[in-house]
């Protein structure tokens, strides 16, 4: 069984900021048996990131329920339940952070509650799925990381967020849909959104070499799950450095893998 002091040697490892912004995606299985489970897990790492004025997400989204839009909201915050796993729907759950109001992409932010609360602001006026004026945009916009656990860059979002920035064709839907986000009073707030289409995430992998040619990426352990931590300016200047060197060229869909031309 992993324990809170072991999590912070292997964290402290991997030279992982305790005054920054950090974003975990995460398979709770991957991690195996911790103290205190998933909850234990959760209490520590928030413990350990939020320790010098540090914020600690965790994505809480619900995209998965766009299919039942007409019936229910995309976003019931009430509701605990996430389409991304456990550990989620039990951050979800928590009541020490604060949950944004974007209706598919939403991440509950634990640290100081000014703070937490100033960063989510304003996520129910985005209109776009990952948009560089939201939470992920902002992850960029101070420096964060991206701490992957036991999953690989196919389940990394903040590269569709820097997609967005760089203008990437054919990522979003041409029409806004309509969306609903039910409060926590019960009272309904309609908005609009511009989705993600297609399963572009799927291939998200092949930008890992040069990730880590540019050393974007720090490598360890969280318990027994393989981590990466993965530095989000970082991986953005790579990302546009590949798109400028293609010329606009969407080489990410062309080839098995991305000709060492555009990012070496």
């Amino acid at each position: 069984m992993y324990t809170k002091e072991q999590l912070f040697t292997q964290l402290k490892e991997m030279n992982a900021p305790q005054n920054s912004v950090v974003l975990m995606h995460t398979s709770l299985r991957a991690v195996g048996e911790f103290e205190g489970r998933g909850e234990g897990l959760l209490d520590a790492l928030i413990e350990y990131f939020t320790a010098d004025g540090g914020l600690f997400c965790v994505p809480t989204h619900t995209w998965a329920n766009l299919k039942d839009r007409e019936t229910k909201p995309v976003l019931d915050m009430n509701s605990s339940e996430t389409c991304i796993g456990a550990f989620p729907n039990i951050a979800a759950s928590r009541r020490d952070g604060v949950r944004s109001l974007h209706p598919t992409h939403s991440m509950m932010v634990f640290g100081d509650r000014k703070k937490a609360e100033e960063f989510i602001s304003g996520e129910e006026n985005i209109d776009t799925s990952t948009s560089p004026k939201g939470c992920y945009g902002k992850i960029y916009d101070r420096g964060g990381y991206i701490l992957l656990v036991g999953v690989a860059h196919g389940n990394n979002t903040y590269i569709h967020s820097v997609e967005e920035m760089l203008d990437v064709p054919g990522r979003l839907s041409a029409e806004a849909v309509d969306v609903d986000i039910k409060l926590s009073d019960g009272s309904i707030m309609h908005r609009k959104l511009h989705h993600h289409i297609g399963h572009v995430s799927a291939i998200f992998p092949k930008y890992e070499p040069a990730f880590r040619y540019h050393g974007c990426i720090v490598d360890g352990y969280v318990g027994g799950a393989k981590a990466q931590l993965c530095d989000a300016r970082k991986m953005k200047d790579v990302m546009e450095l590949i798109y400028n060197r293609s010329c606009g060229r969407d080489v990410i869909m062309l080839d098995e893998v991305i000709d060492e031309k555009f990012w070496k």
